[in-house]
């Protein structure tokens, strides 16, 4: 039978281990049982040592990496940490993740974006790991969980507040009835069998619910625990002395995760034109004319379009993820690029609302609330101005395509000779940009990197 620890690390099991071997003396320590149990799983790949993890520090960094890498790497072999999936890894699996909450909720703010990776991280890997259990040892293991994390019959879905809260999950995902929520066979069909004409109850209950809906609670409690946990451990912070292995292993992930969110939110090309789509500061010359002309100003009429449909989506993909539609399918985020949103706050916010002063009338004048609808289209919900706490409450816009802007906005399309060759005014931006570069034009590579991990701070 699994160990609950290996599914849910915050149970009285989890918390036991952690106690008897969690020793923060032994972070870095090289440990065999560890090396052991990777290098002899039949799935792991060992081809590359670095992909063995070596101790608890490193696991807890690969931890979060196997789930970056899985997000965004089209190349990704799940075989290069197959290790997070075999049972035996448990016990230094809890450690880890204690480790993890520790390191991050003493060095970050609870907004920030390493904890936000790491707070999904775990809701993907519990996922994954119910996924490869036997079906009868998958169904027990989630029984027996959710019998710990939820202790009364009759459940009303007031006692998942938090979780409708922060949106981990929705109302109209689960099955209730006067308020409360309906996961029991025998409770479904007591309730609602009468309701069923042609198909059988418990047929129904299956589909209806089945083991899904347990999971999907199952998966977003842990996920809502973990987020409450880091809250606790960042309120005890204040009054003891961090461990000089948990500030050190916070300082590791933060780098590790700087290191790939740069490398997957650019895409290095092969030298072609277009090909170079480094994230780096905007270059106003390279910018297509129906960009230029929203910049310019815009009279009334086209006014709300162009500023928060064009040029919002355009501006932030530019200066932070040109690669865009180049590695289609990637989920990324502004903070995944712009940790700490010094970029969109005192480069692309400036720009936009430089270009809507610029309108006639002045678009915020009579427009006020188009400011909210800005801060809507870079992901961040509907507020004044982003903040880390709001993002993912809306979907970060990515720019319209030329025959769009012909549509709606063919007061701005005034093509020239390169606009007949592309579809969307970020491959004129990134083709120009390359050529601006490849003439000696553009800002250096120094500049970029300079300017890169100045958003970073």
């Amino acid at each position: 039978m699994v160990l609950l620890s290996f599914i849910n690390p915050l149970s009285q099991e989890g918390q036991e281990i952690v106690k008897e071997k969690g020793d923060l003396n032994n972070v870095f320590t090289s440990n065999e049982d560890l090396i052991n149990i990777v290098t002899y799983d039949k799935r792991q790949n060992i081809s590359d040592d670095s992909l063995i993890p070596l101790s608890y520090g490193d696991l807890s960094i690969k931890r979060i990496q196997w789930y970056i890498e899985r997000k965004n790497n089209k190349d990704f072999n799940n075989d290069d940490f197959s290790y997070l999936f075999n049972e035996d890894i448990t016990e230094a699996d809890a450690i880890s993740f204690h480790l993890i909450s520790q390191s991050l909720a003493t060095n970050f703010n609870l907004n920030s974006r390493e904890v936000k990776l790491f707070i999904e991280s775990q809701g993907k890997l519990v996922e994954e790991r119910l996924l490869r259990l036997m079906v009868h040892e998958r169904k027990e293991i989630v029984n027996k969980i959710l019998s710990q994390l939820i202790v009364q019959d009759n459940i009303n879905w007031t006692y998942l507040k938090e979780l409708v809260a922060t949106k981990k999950i929705s109302l109209t995902s689960l099955v209730l009835d006067n308020g409360n929520i309906i996961l029991n066979k025998d409770d479904f069909i007591n309730r609602f069998g009468d309701k069923f004409k042609d198909r059988a109850p418990d047929r129904m209950y299956d589909i209806i619910i089945g083991d899904n809906i347990k999971e999907l609670i199952l998966t977003k409690m842990i996920m809502q625990n973990t987020e409450n946990y880091l809250e606790r451990i960042k309120e005890m912070s204040s009054t003891i002395e961090v461990h000089p292995a948990i500030a050190e292993l916070g300082e590791m992930i933060a780098t590790m995760i700087s290191e790939l969110s740069t490398k997957y939110s650019s895409f290095y090309g092969t030298g072609g034109p277009g090909g170079d789509m480094e994230i780096g500061k905007l270059i106003k010359k390279a910018f297509p004319p129906c960009i230029t002309n929203t910049v310019d100003g815009v009279s009334s009429g086209g006014r709300n379009d162009a500023i928060v449909l064009l040029l919002t989506s355009f501006v932030s993909y530019a200066r932070l993820y040109p690669g865009i539609f180049r590695n289609e399918g990637v989920d990324v985020k502004v903070s995944d690029i712009d940790s700490n949103l010094n970029v969109t706050l005192n480069e692309i916010l400036p720009l936009i609302y430089e270009a809507a002063d610029n309108c006639s009338p002045p678009l915020f004048d009579d427009q006020p609330q188009e400011k909210i609808n800005i801060t809507s289209k870079l992901g961040f919900g509907m507020h004044n101005t982003p903040e880390l706490e709001h993002e993912g409450e809306t979907t970060w816009y990515t720019p319209m395509s030329c025959e769009k802007i012909k549509m709606h906005l063919p007061q701005l399309c005034k093509p020239d000779k390169l606009c007949e060759k592309i579809g969307n005014p970020l491959s004129y931006y990134s083709i120009v940009k390359w050529q601006m570069k490849k003439d000696g034009e553009g800002e250096s590579e120094e500049e970029n990197k300079e300017e890169n991990a100045q958003s970073e701070e």
